[in-house]
């Protein structure tokens, strides 16, 4: 078997469809994957996105997981976080295939154990890599048998357990599920619910016809921003393809930060458990972690990526965790991300009260970010030694190496400088009291990574 480090990621598997990934690939992929759990674990859960290459690249996987002696449950047609909801409520393994907010021509699989638990580069998947490419060794015992079942009722009934919709205020929403999976869930988990749901781009279409599935892009949001503004709404949601993240816009159309709403959400979790703990990854806004304290929580910083998250929620029984990329984690939807589940967040929080969404969330926002830039560079180290020796001796400057560079400025600013895994980019972050101390800052590193 050929070199696969090309499509085993940090999180997931993923590839062009035909070239890097195929059916008979995947079914390998789950030949290996059911020998990886089968000591824990009888049967796997697979479910699927509207990619036209999904339904069989889900069954190859299925043949795969069978062929060693395991049962499998397919839920068909799924979001990423409804897959979630399936392995924590069944106990089982799953498989997700997606390729999230990537284009057409890729897809891809998302694994986790047990309860949701994470698959990542630590955790199994480099382990699955090494034994497709050495060649799964062949079953000689009967193989599992496959089941159909349907999850969609009970995953939206389990959302609406955890956040009451019902007593809120009649409420005129927006939502661009861009031909993603949120086409398939949103009416089902706003069914009933004092929601007047607009829908944009609910028909599922893994071709992508309107715009890329990709909320954190403002090209991808200006559709939504002016229905928002023509029809009067109270807000506007995004999510993206394989429904798992969420985007939000306020009444204006104006962008709510994902900072913002990880605030909002941990203000919320911490009335119903005082004292508990909250993640935030190190490009959150420094606003979050304030307000967490504020409100009596202990706010914990941690790496950004899904499996730290996840791994630092589990160490310390934290009760919900944000990440700056619109990932939201919930410690009773097994520390798994849902944006939905965020989403139905904000809404409440609107719909408890007689104001604006941009009023509600304007005290969770302190700060103003230059959102991430990406620089080509051809030497990743140099650069971000360039940018600490330049920061590093200046008087009342702190910083740390948690992940890449992390430099804290006597005025208040910050900045963080991280190199890409998989491409030769830097990516920068900053935050300062306004927009024209961000472009000052920004301006400054910017220079040096590109001088």
């Amino acid at each position: 078997m050929a070199d696969l480090s090309g499509i085993v990621k940090a999180y997931d598997i993923r590839g062009v469809v035909g070239e890097q990934i195929d059916a008979a690939l995947v079914r390998e992929f789950g030949a290996a994957f059911a020998l990886l759990i089968k000591p824990d674990s009888p049967s796997v859960v697979i479910g699927h996105d509207m990619r036209d290459s999904s339904p069989e690249l889900a069954a190859a996987f299925a043949d795969g997981v069978t062929s060693q002696g395991l049962d499998v449950v397919l839920i068909g047609l799924a979001s990423t976080d409804e897959l979630y909801f399936a392995s924590g409520s069944m106990n089982m393994p799953g498989a997700m295939f997606t390729a999230s907010h990537n284009p057409a021509k890729y897809n891809g699989i998302k694994l986790c154990r047990a309860g949701a638990s994470p698959v990542g580069q630590d955790t199994g998947l480099i382990e699955l890599r090494d034994t497709v490419e050495q060649g799964v060794p062949a079953f000689d015992g009967q193989p599992g048998q496959v089941t159909e079942q349907d999850v969609l009722a009970d995953y939206a009934a389990y959302l609406r357990n955890l956040v009451d919709l019902s007593t809120s205020r009649p409420l005129k929403i927006v939502v661009d599920a861009g031909n993603g999976m949120g086409g398939h869930t949103v009416p089902t988990v706003f069914d009933g619910m004092p929601i007047d749901i607009v829908p944009m781009y609910f028909e599922l279409d893994g071709n992508f016809p309107n715009h890329e599935a990709n909320p954190l892009d403002p090209a991808n949001i200006v559709d939504l921003q002016a229905k928002v503004r023509e029809v009067g709404a109270d807000a506007g949601v995004a999510f993206d393809g394989d429904a798992d993240r969420c985007f939000v816009v306020d009444e204006r159309g104006e962008p709510v930060s994902p900072s913002a709403i990880t605030a909002l959400v941990a203000v919320r979790e911490l009335a119903k458990e005082p004292g508990g703990t909250i993640i935030h990854n190190l490009i959150t806004s420094k606003g979050v972690p304030e307000i967490v304290t504020e409100h009596g929580g202990k706010p914990v910083r941690t790496r950004v990526g899904h499996s730290f998250i996840k791994a630092e929620m589990a160490t310390t029984g934290a009760i919900f965790g944000g990440e700056h990329s619109a990932h939201y984690y919930f410690r009773d939807f097994w520390r798994a991300d849902t944006g939905m589940l965020a989403a139905m967040h904000v809404l409440a929080a609107l719909g408890e009260q007689d104001g604006t969404l941009s009023a509600l969330t304007a005290e969770y926002s302190r700060y103003a970010a230059s959102g991430e830039i990406n620089s080509t560079v051809t030497d990743q180290v140099a650069r971000l030694m360039a940018v600490k020796d330049e920061f590093g001796s200046r008087q009342g400057v702190t910083y740390d190496e948690m992940d890449g560079l992390t430099v804290q400025l006597a005025d208040g600013s910050w900045f963080n400088l991280r190199p890409s895994n998989t491409e030769p980019l830097l990516r920068l972050n900053v935050e300062a009291a306004d927009s024209a101390a961000v472009k000052t800052l920004t301006d400054e590193v910017l220079a040096i990574i590109r001088g």
